[in-house]
């Protein structure tokens, strides 16, 4: 009887270095490797930013883009894009409350593969699995910090959001959007309370809907 060969799984510590998940796919044979990560689940305003990275070359720098100062992360997007394949899928506020936050991010993270100019053979996410992706995949547990593909994600999803929010608190400068990015700070939550939700807040979270609530308490009372 014929005995099917199955290569011994490979281990990778998390301190091996921010290439070893990458090393170790690709002794397998399975390259091109895709990150995926995404910035804005947890603020209540502006858009949810996911982005799916090939790395084609090695970038030294590269971490988890909350830990980074935005001079370095603005350095390190302008490499990733000009030398990876690189997939960004912007989600607006409506979607998110019409679909639910989770839903978003899963098919936002399809959908930034899907934008690859080439098929991953393996891809890496962030945090959580992700089901329908073309690719055998991994769920890596703070992924932005140990595989550089995914810091590499993080780092685009995360300049392409700011640039958002930067260019949002044009529009309304009394909610201070380039400074907190639409995260809930004490200075969000005093513009929400003293101008209410403007169109680009996220209606479904409970920061906004509380305050949608207890400004139209106060215009039933006058």
């Amino acid at each position: 009887m014929t005995v099917a060969f199955r290569p011994r799984p490979s281990v990778v510590r998390r301190d091996s270095g921010l290439y070893a998940y990458e090393r170790a796919l690709a002794r397998r044979g399975l390259t091109p490797i895709a990150g995926v990560d995404e910035a804005g689940r947890g603020a209540c305003a502006g858009p949810l930013v996911v982005a799916a990275v090939i790395l084609r070359k090695q970038i030294d720098g590269l971490g988890d883009s909350k830990l980074l100062s935005p001079a370095v992360r603005e350095r390190l997007f302008a490499q990733i894009t000009r030398s990876s394949h690189v997939g960004i899928v912007i989600i607006p506020p409506g979607e998110i409350d019409a679909k639910g936050l989770h839903k978003c991010n899963i098919s936002g993270m399809r959908r930034a593969v899907a934008q690859l100019p080439c098929d991953p053979e393996y891809i890496l996410t962030d945090g959580f699995p992700v089901p329908g992706l073309p690719a055998p995949s991994l769920a890596v547990w703070k992924g932005d910090q140990v595989a550089a593909c995914v810091a590499a994600a993080s780092i685009v999803a995360k300049v392409t959001r700011d640039r958002l929010m930067v260019a949002l608190d044009v529009r309304f400068p009394q909610y201070g959007f380039a400074e907190h990015k639409g995260y809930v700070t004490p200075g969000h939550r005093l513009a929400l309370e003293t101008h209410g939700p403007c169109p680009d807040h996220r209606f479904s979270f409970v920061t906004v809907a509380r305050e949608m609530g207890e400004n139209e308490m106060g215009a039933g009372v006058a």
